[in-house]
Formats: structure tokens, sequence, C-alpha cells
């Protein structure tokens, strides 16, 4: 099974698993990336079960709404008791890095909303300790270069993301060379850093279920 076909299958099984658990007014949060994409293909089977979604960037609101799912801004709906999305690596704990697609504070805000959250991903995202995939670190751009000495402090190497302004308006870091031992502690460490929105560790508010596609199906991971 190639990378892609994990992807899609994954997908498939993150919507027969939230199936049974959809009512005529749940609203979905979505989120953004290769993987989420093949969620938002399948998901589009079942449109008639939901309600609609919210979306955590406008290329995912977009392609919602090219299925005809509609879509909701999260202050107009009480609360999500559902949030799929993939992510970059994953741990044994659950703990997630995400934002390589640059998503990531609308991402964590959406997860923060849901009642349930459901990763998404192939078996290449697992990782025995995070920090292997560059940790996105979104920064107001004026604290850019402020931000950047706070990082190499603690030990990172951050690097601008060329030719890229988040859906926010902002720029994105990504930090190299960090082993990522507590990613609870850093998450916060990183959040207390003035002109930091926020980045791309998914610890303090990690996924409640993992469904990793492998070369022989789908596992199911809860957290150790």
């Amino acid at each position: 099974m190639t990378q892609d076909e994990m992807k899609k299958a994954v997908a498939e099984a993150a919507v027969d698993r939230i199936r049974g658990q959809l009512r005529a007014d749940s609203i979905v949060g979505v989120g953004t990336g290769s993987t989420a994409n093949c969620f938002i293909d399948a998901l589009a089977g079942i449109r008639q079960l939901f309600d609609g979604a919210v979306a955590s960037s406008e290329a995912t609101a977009e392609r919602l709404r090219g299925h005809g799912i509609p879509v909701y801004d999260l202050n107009a709906v009480p609360g999500l008791d559902l949030y799929v999305d993939g992510a970059d690596e994953f741990d044994a704990g659950l703990n997630l890095v995400k934002g390589g697609g640059g998503a990531l504070t609308r991402e964590k805000i959406v997860a923060a909303a849901a009642k349930e959250f459901i990763c998404i991903v192939d078996t290449s995202k697992r990782v025995e300790v995070l920090g292997r995939f560059p940790l996105p670190v979104e920064v107001i751009p004026m604290a850019r270069s402020l931000v950047a000495r706070q990082l190499v402090k603690l030990g990172g190497q951050p690097e601008l993301r060329e030719g890229f302004v988040t859906d926010n308006g902002n720029l994105i870091l990504d930090v190299y060379n960090l082993e990522i031992r507590d990613p609870k502690v850093l998450e916060a460490e990183l959040n207390n850093i003035v002109g930091v929105v926020t980045n791309g560790l998914f610890a303090r508010r990690g996924a409640d279920v993992v469904l990793m596609g492998t070369p022989d199906g789908v596992e199911t991971l809860l957290p150790n």
C-alpha cells in the first residue's frame, strides 16, 4: 500500500468511526493538509448525516464548500463533538507536531473546541521522540527576530518559512534540532515568548485517538 493509499484508507476509517456519532445538527471540525483533504473527500459521502463543518483554514473551507458541505464560523456554533485532522508527527502519548501546512493556530483553536480529537496519519508520522519534523512557530511579523533569538537560546535553529504568510497575516519560524522530551512543558514555554501566537506542539490538548494507516491496514492507537 502506497502512502497515498494509506492516507485514503485512514480517512475512510475516520468517516466509519464518526458515522454513528453524527446527528442532524452535528458540526464537524476539520483540519488542514493532504490527509485532511482525503478525509473531506470521504466525508462528502455522508454529508446528509450532519449539519456542516468548521474549517481550520481557508483552503479547507474551500474544499468543504466544493463538496456542498456548509462551513460555519466557530463563533456561530456552541461547540464541536468531533475534530479530525492529520499531524506531521506523533509519539506514544499521542502528543503531536502540527503546522507543516501553516494552519497551526486555527487548528489548535478548533481542536480546543472539540470534545474528541481524532488524528489521522500514515505510519511514517510515528516517532519515539518529537522533533524530527521542524517545529512550526507562528509569530507576529514585527517580533520575528526577537522570537528567533529566544528560540536559539532554547537550543533550536529557527528558519523563516520564506514566501509564506498564515491565514492570520503572520509568519512561520520552523525550528530545527529540537529533541522534545517534555512536549507539554515546551509548548507552554514557547507560547510565553512575547510575539509568539502559538506553536505546533499539540500536547496540552493532544489527540484522543490516532488512526494510523499502515501497509497492512488501519491501526487504532490510544495514549500510553
